[in-house]
């Protein structure tokens, strides 16, 4: 046997146990008389140690040893004179009596360290050196662990796991999708799922009241640290439920993952936002409620003074930063040129400090005067040694300029600890969004969301003002999943697509087969669907789900490690009847 035991497992019960291990070289240092090896496997890291005087042709064999060498070595385990208890197998050492090289290896492009030099192009290109890093394999070890939990709970509330197919028919609603074309059906395509809503909808017409999958999703939209084409999802769908059998049943599943995965016991039932007041207060339809520092608005109070950056907006709203009154003309002019990023959009950045003396000082003293300034202060609630920073131009454009300076502030304040966890669930979404361009209703999540029962008269009267009876998860900022109630009843979805723009004949050729489902007792039903690579990256504490994906695309959607996406053989665009188009 190549092993008797892993790198990663001997303590000082085993001294003077014979043992035989495997693995890769992580290090080697000769000391003259003592050569000391690190040795490696997935599961840690173990001493090894040759005396050169009286083992020289063990010595002589080490000193051909490089790094990430795979070998097999043989020996005793002893007990370590200098202990190292930053490793598990610190306390030992296996004092060698046999080296066997199972095979070499070339001068790796990185070192494989868990800080390591190799930057995220390089590591990404040699992305099966990379997973041999430790902190890459805690995190996949992390997503191991947290699949288990969800299944294990999941199923023991009455769930099934059901597959359902990765060849489906492409629909041109929400983002792009990853077409794939058929050699038997020449000029016509399958569709890689965006998500298995469909399917999960026709599982509950067909009577599975609980299903769940963890399955891959895929979208071709513009990557961002959060996004990936090719994604995890973990998709579930009830019926003969509403809205607060839902959030109860995936409450209870977050709560456990918390508690089995993060030892982290929360008790409290989890708050709820509208959508409206998550985008008066907060700017965000996914509110980070670790802090507060909400938005004020000061439209009404500001205008009509004469200056005209005001009087030209349509929205004019501010966040107090407590106890930054002291700061600097150079920080806000860092603060300043944050909010005038192109990302962000902001034409400049209004301050107000609230002095230690009950003074004020502002980059508007021309136009407001000592009283009008502490009226501000009053409607922030601000005391002396605060600071308030004010955005103003188009709502919408302001709202998202203000949250990205919001959560700037968090982040500079240290209000954004990862290690707390504030979740939140978001409701009462709108149902549609207009689109300028187009001139026409848009599903702001999918078209099979169902109005609340309230506004349903409003569909024909003034649909931009139905709210959809939809949730989403948010916990730290990060949506982690969304779902809602469907429209169960084809008359309703009928509707719901002549909002939608959709003429009888494209609602039948696209959806026709679950309309005609539903006329055969679709039963009420809703669902929800979490984003596990982002689950996973936030209980890690990490910014990209890139770091939880055992072998992610780059920024620009290719793999460098295997040089994908790439050319293929005429001969096979030939046999699906595809030529392709010259371009400049």
């Amino acid at each position: 046997m190549y092993r008797t035991h892993t790198c990663g497992e001997l303590r000082i019960a085993d001294v003077n146990k014979n043992v035989t291990l495997s693995g890769w070289v992580q290090r080697v240092r000769n000391l003259g008389g003592m050569t000391f090896i690190d040795l490696r496997d997935r599961y840690g890291i173990t001493q090894l140690v040759i005396n050169s005087e009286s083992s020289e042709d063990l010595a002589s064999k080490a000193d051909k040893l490089g790094r990430e060498f795979v070998i097999q070595v043989m020996g005793a385990v002893a007990e370590r004179s200098s202990k190292n208890s930053k490793i598990p197998t610190g306390d030992v050492e296996i004092i060698l009596e046999k080296i066997e090289i199972l095979n070499v290896s070339a001068v790796p492009p990185f070192t494989i360290e868990d800080d390591t030099d190799g930057g995220d192009e390089l590591r990404m290109k040699y992305r099966y050196l990379d997973l041999r890093r430790t902190p890459v394999r805690r995190n996949l070890e992390l997503r191991h662990q947290m699949g288990i939990e969800i299944r294990n709970y999941l199923s023991e509330k009455g769930f099934l796991d059901i597959e359902t197919p990765f060849l489906i028919k492409s629909t041109p609603e929400g983002a792009r999708d990853f077409v794939v074309p058929s050699r038997v059906h020449p000029g016509q395509f399958y569709a890689l799922p965006q998500s298995p809503q469909v399917f999960k909808q026709l599982l509950m017409v067909a009577g599975y009241d609980r299903y769940f999958q963890i399955v891959k999703c895929f979208r071709d939209e513009d990557l961002r640290a959060d996004r990936q084409p090719e994604f995890t999802q973990i998709d579930c769908e009830m019926a003969f439920v509403g809205r607060e059998e839902v959030l109860s049943a995936f409450e209870g599943l977050t709560k456990h993952l918390f508690r089995k995965v993060k030892n982290i016991e929360i008790k409290d039932d989890f708050p709820r936002m509208s959508y409206a007041d998550a985008m008066e207060f907060y700017g965000s339809d996914k509110p980070d409620i670790r802090f507060g520092m909400t938005f004020k608005n000061l439209t009404t109070q500001v205008q009509g003074k004469g200056f005209k950056v005001f009087d030209d907006a349509e929205y004019i709203g501010g966040i107090c930063a407590e106890g930054c009154g002291e700061y600097s003309r150079k920080e806000l002019d860092k603060l300043t040129d944050f909010v005038k990023k192109p990302q962000i959009g902001a034409q400049g950045l209004v301050y107000v400090k609230y002095n230690e003396d009950g003074t004020f000082k502002s980059s508007v003293d021309k136009f407001f005067d000592a009283e009008q300034l502490k009226l501000w202060a009053d409607t922030f609630e601000a005391k002396p040694g605060d600071l308030l920073l004010i955005l103003a131009g188009q709502k919408n454009k302001t709202l998202n300029a203000l949250s990205e300076l919001r959560l700037e502030m968090g982040s500079r304040l240290g209000l954004r600890d990862k290690n707390v966890f504030a979740p939140l669930w978001v409701v009462d979404f709108p149902l549609l969004e207009w689109d300028e361009d187009s001139q026409r209703f848009y599903a702001m999540h999918h078209p099979f969301t169902s109005p609340v029962k309230d506004d349903l008269e409003l569909l024909n009267s003034d649909p931009g003002k139905v709210r959809a009876d939809a949730y989403d998860l948010v916990i730290n900022g990060v949506e982690l999943g969304g779902g809602s109630i469907r429209i169960h009843n084809d008359q309703l979805q009928k509707k719901m697509f002549e909002v939608l723009g959709f003429t009888d004949e494209e609602a039948r050729n696209q959806f026709g087969f679950l309309m005609n489902a539903f006329k055969y007792g679709a039963p009420p039903h809703g669902g929800i669907a979490f984003g596990f690579d982002r689950w996973v990256s936030l209980f890690a504490g990490l910014d990209s789900i890139r770091d939880v994906i055992a072998f992610p695309k780059n920024n620009a959607a290719r793999d460098v490690m295997i040089d994908s996406p790439s050319p293929i053989h005429l001969s096979q665009l030939e046999e699906l009847y595809i030529q392709l188009r010259a371009t400049e």
